[in-house]
C-alpha cells in the first residue's frame, strides 16, 4: 500500500534528475527525423501536403521538396511557412505584413508533431521566419510557447537577424488607415490581387499539414495576424487546438480567418476529435463550422472562418462558413492543385 512517507521518498528520489536538462539543448539542433516522421515519400496516394489559400501552393512546393530530399515533417512545414514569410507582397504573412494599430508588425506562429512535440511565438517583432523560432522553442526550451519582448529576444539570443518587417507599402496602408481607425471585416482579402488598405481584417494565416508513407503527421501555421488589430492582440494561429492541431494515427487540422471566432471553440482541436470519433476530414469540417454559425448567430455575419483537415491516409476535408476560401494540396507525385473550399453560406 502507497503511505505519505513511501510517496515522499519515490518523490525524493527525482532529486538526482537534472531539471535543467531541457535547457542543454541548446548546445546543438537536435534530430527531430524521429519526432516529427520520417519524411519519406514511398508510395504514398492521397495528399501529402495541404495547406490553407492561393499562395499556400508555392509553399506546398518548397515543403514537397524538402521531403524529396529526406527531409523530416518537420522540416518540409518549416520550409513551407517560411516562403510567405519571406514575401514581401503577401501583406498578410511575416515580413511586410500588415501593422498593428500602432506601427508595429509583430507575428504569431506554432510547429506541431503527432508526438507532441509543439513550439510557438506570439507578438514576436524584428524576426522574419517566425515559423523557424516557433521551432527552436520547441527544441531547446522545455516550454510551448513564448510571447512579445522575450520572444523577440529568445530570437536573438537564437542567432535570427534583427530586420524590421514594416516596408514602405505596409506603413503607406496602415497610414491611410490612421485617417479613419476603422474595423470592418473583409472576408477572403489573402486572395485579392490588389488589397484594399485599411481593411482591419486584410489578415490571415498560411496553414500547413504534411504527411509520410509511415503515417505520420505534423503541421505549421504562421501570420502576422488581423492587420491593424489592437497591440498586443493574439489571435488563434499560434495557439494548439485552436490555429493548429496534429495527432498519432488520426490527422491533423488547421484553420483561417477571424481567429477570434475559432478560439471560442478550440476549432482544430475539435476537428481532430471529430476525426477520431469516425467522421471523415469533410464531416469533421463541417460540423465546426456549422457549431460557429449556430453558436455565434449574428455576430459572424461577413466573417470568414475556415478549416482544413487531413487524416492519415490523405484524405482531405475542407469547409468555410462565406465562398472564397481556397486551399492548396499537393499528391505524392508533387502535383499541385489550388481548389475552392464549399461554404455554409453563400456570398
Amino acid at each position: 500500500m502507497n503511505t505519505r512517507r513511501s510517496l515522499l521518498a519515490a518523490l525524493g528520489g527525482l532529486g538526482a534528475i537534472n531539471l535543467a536538462a531541457p535547457f542543454a539543448r541548446a548546445a546543438s539542433r537536435p534530430d527531430t527525423r524521429d519526432q516529427g516522421g520520417s519524411a519519406g515519400i514511398g508510395s504514398l496516394s492521397g495528399a501529402v501536403i495541404l495547406s490553407t489559400w492561393d499562395f499556400g501552393a508555392a509553399a506546398n512546393d518548397a515543403a514537397f521538396a524538402k521531403m524529396r530530399v529526406g527531409g523530416s515533417l518537420l522540416d518540409a512545414v518549416e520550409a513551407g511557412a517560411m516562403v510567405p514569410e519571406a514575401d514581401p507582397n503577401n501583406h498578410s504573412v511575416g515580413y511586410s505584413g500588415y501593422p498593428d494599430r500602432d506601427g508595429h508588425v509583430t507575428l504569431d506562429a506554432v510547429i506541431m508533431d503527432d508526438a507532441g512535440g509543439v513550439g510557438a511565438v506570439a507578438a514576436l517583432e524584428d524576426t522574419v521566419h517566425a515559423i523557424s523560432v516557433a521551432r527552436r522553442v520547441m527544441e531547446r526550451t522545455p516550454h510551448t510557447l513564448l510571447v512579445g519582448e522575450g520572444a523577440t529576444r529568445f530570437a536573438r539570443d537564437q542567432g535570427f537577424p534583427q530586420q524590421s518587417l514594416l516596408t514602405p507599402e505596409s506603413e503607406k496602408a496602415w497610414r491611410e488607415w490612421l485617417k479613419t481607425s476603422k474595423y470592418q471585416p473583409e472576408a477572403n482579402s489573402e486572395n485579392r490581387s490588389t488589397r484594399t488598405p485599411g481593411g482591419a481584417l486584410d489578415h490571415d494565416t498560411i496553414g500547413l499539414l504534411a504527411r509520410s508513407a509511415d503515417g505520420r503527421m505534423a503541421g505549421a501555421c504562421t501570420t502576422s495576424g488581423m492587420a491593424f488589430k489592437m497591440r498586443g492582440r493574439v489571435g488563434d494561429s499560434p495557439q494548439v487546438g485552436s490555429g493548429l492541431y496534429v495527432e498519432a494515427g488520426v490527422g491533423g487540422a488547421t484553420s483561417t480567418g477571424l481567429g477570434e471566432e475559432v478560439t471560442r471553440v478550440a476549432g482544430s482541436a475539435r476537428v481532430v476529435a471529430s476525426m477520431r470519433a469516425g467522421a471523415t476530414p469533410q464531416q469533421a469540417c463541417e460540423e465546426v463550422v456549422r457549431h460557429i454559425a449556430t453558436l455565434r448567430g449574428a455576430a459572424i455575419r461577413g466573417v470568414q472562418v475556415g478549416f482544413l483537415a487531413l487524416d492519415t491516409n490523405g484524405n482531405v476535408g475542407a469547409y468555410c462558413l462565406l465562398p472564397g476560401f481556397t486551399y492548396a494540396v499537393t499528391d505524392a507525385s508533387g502535383a499541385t492543385s489550388v481548389l475552392k473550399a464549399r461554404s455554409l453560406f453563400k456570398a
